[in-house]
């Protein structure tokens, strides 16, 4: 074996290391979600469903906008497909794009593939072995779904195309992530990019679904080409056959835009020569500002846009369950109660809100935890400035900016109703959408909790409240678990707001474990060393 064979293997091994954690845990939540609704189908659908019931689904317009078309609602890979198809796609596609650009862009520019590139493995070299493993463990997880799927006795060309759609979705968004961290110039500015590229495709698939005029926007979204492929239906593979051409398109161009540019180089390098940009640059306060302006835009314009699309929908939404109280019974079953009415369905899609609005605040304290890294806070850290203020001025932004988030949705969410005829006040709306940030307020202290404890994992840790406590909710409401493994989930105590009062007894407690984290993790954070 030659020094080179070796070395290749050790960075193949090395790329195996930093992804095996995350997509661990990806492939339990894929597979155990999806085994789980098909497993629990014969239970959920005690009698047929009849036809015209079905066609009233598949005809609804908010129905098809927020959950995708449904189809083989008859069975249970159909069924299965069409509760959990896009949310685990979301999933997969979300971690695939950010373990992309903190494994090439994100360990490139904190330099630690500086000894390596020093030898004779090629940067292209790193980067495609990275992008390799990526995949692979993307197509793994694929895999295991479609076993899974089948195992639960579903058809197996139906569960085979469902796990492909789902591996060819992560497989898109990982290529995506690799080639914006060899065109922009830092991990955080291919991450930002990716994400929008992944909200856009998204969104195409919500409209396409929604208007059958414009169906054809399908066809440009991974989301809405996994749909297309309609498993345990059609078992359509041109779909998916166009998804993995567009992934090698985006694999093959960054194998050649790795090749033409310098190790810490970009093709779209910020301009030199500029006027200094000092706004904001007084304070530390200040400083942390600056810092959340931009994330916060993009952040609010993706939630802002979703709301609005349930303000919109919300009439059409109503009316339908109202018609058709099987399909209600089936939502409070999956963790969706009170739909029926106006309050009570922007009440439950408010719930849904906790979940970006917290990952906001774990994806801004993890900013941190990178920064520290990547020793763009050494200057700061080396003056008359301790760690504490500096944690509190980044604590304070960006509880100020999860708070404007969630008042810009409830008021996104109260134009959209307010357009469609929907009777919902905007007292009602706000007060709907801002009764999420006690589970934001846990996200933001747990982690605070790891920047000071596990400053490695701030971004998981921080996700767990949120992320974590709705799958718990549905895990349990939907297998009919004991009570007390339900009331474990944040969301057990969040009262559905405006439809009845806040939770005040749920609040204060989430809140007293808030002022127990924050604390813990401030000592924490004060008594580390740093990670330079």
């Amino acid at each position: 074996m030659t020094a080179d064979t070796s070395a290749g293997r050790a960075v193949t091994w090395l790329a195996v290391r930093q992804v095996r954690r995350g997509a661990t845990i990806v492939l339990v939540l894929v597979v155990g979600m999806s085994a789980m609704v098909a497993t629990t189908y014969a239970s959920t659908f005690t009698d047929t469903m009849d036809a015209a019931a079905l066609a009233a689904l598949a005809e609804n317009p908010a129905i098809r906008t927020l959950f995708g078309q449904p189809v083989a609602l008859d069975s249970a890979g159909g069924f299965t497909v069409w509760r959990t198809g896009t949310v685990l796609a979301v999933l997969v596609g979300v971690w695939a794009l950010l373990t992309a650009t903190r494994i090439t862009r994100g360990a490139e520019d904190a330099g630690h593939w500086n000894l390596l590139l020093a030898g004779r493995i090629p940067l292209s070299t790193v980067v495609m072995r990275h992008a390799t493993v990526l995949v692979a463990a993307v197509l793994l997880t694929g895999l295991a779904t479609a076993t899974a799927l089948t195992t639960a006795g579903t058809p197996p060309v139906g569960a085979a195309l469902h796990g492909a759609s789902i591996a060819l979705v992560g497989v898109f968004f990982a290529a995506a992530g690799v080639l914006a961290a060899q065109m922009l110039p830092n991990r955080a500015a291919a991450s930002g990019a990716t994400v929008a590229l992944l909200s856009a495709g998204l969104l195409l698939r919500m409209i396409g679904d929604g208007v059958d005029a414009l169906g054809w926007l399908r066809w440009l979204s991974p989301f809405g080409l996994a749909a297309l492929s309609r498993p345990y239906h059609d078992n359509r593979i041109v779909p998916l056959v166009v998804l993995a051409l567009a992934a090698s398109i985006l694999l093959t161009a960054s194998t050649v835009a790795t090749a033409h540019r310098d190790v810490q180089g970009s093709w779209l390098a910020p301009r030199t020569g500029r006027a200094p940009r000092l706004r904001l640059l007084g304070s530390i306060p200040a400083f942390a500002l600056r810092r959340l302006l931009r994330p916060l835009a993009g952040w609010t314009a993706g939630v802002g846009a979703y709301y609005l699309l349930i303000g919109l929908l919300a009439v059409s939404m109503t009316t339908f369950l109202a018609d058709n109280p099987r399909f209600a019974d089936l939502a409070v079953q999956a963790g969706f109660a009170g739909l029926g009415s106006v309050e009570g369905y922007v009440a439950t899609m408010f719930a849904l809100l906790a979940i970006p609005a917290g990952t906001f605040t774990a994806v801004r304290i993890a900013a941190t935890a990178t920064a520290e890294t990547d020793r763009q806070l050494t200057l700061i850290y080396a003056g008359p400035v301790t760690r504490l203020r500096l944690l509190a001025a980044e604590t304070a932004t960006t509880a100020a900016g999860t708070v404007a988030l969630t008042t810009l949705a409830g008021l996104a969410t109260w134009i959209g109703a307010r357009s469609a005829g929907a009777p919902l006040k905007l007292d009602a709306a706000l007060t709907g959408a801002t009764n999420v940030l006690p589970i934001a307020a846990l996200c933001l202290a747990a982690a605070i909790f790891a920047l000071g404890w596990l400053p490695r994992a701030v971004a998981l840790v921080g996700s767990l409240p949120a992320a974590g406590g709705f799958l718990l909710q549905v895990v349990a409401d939907s297998t009919g678990a004991p009570h007390w493994v339900g009331t474990l989930s944040p969301f057990a105590h969040l009262a559905p707001v405006p439809e009845v009062a806040p939770d005040w007894t749920g609040t204060l407690g989430m809140l007293v474990t808030v002022a127990i984290l924050t604390v813990t993790g401030a000592i924490g954070y004060q008594r580390r060393d740093l990670n330079t």
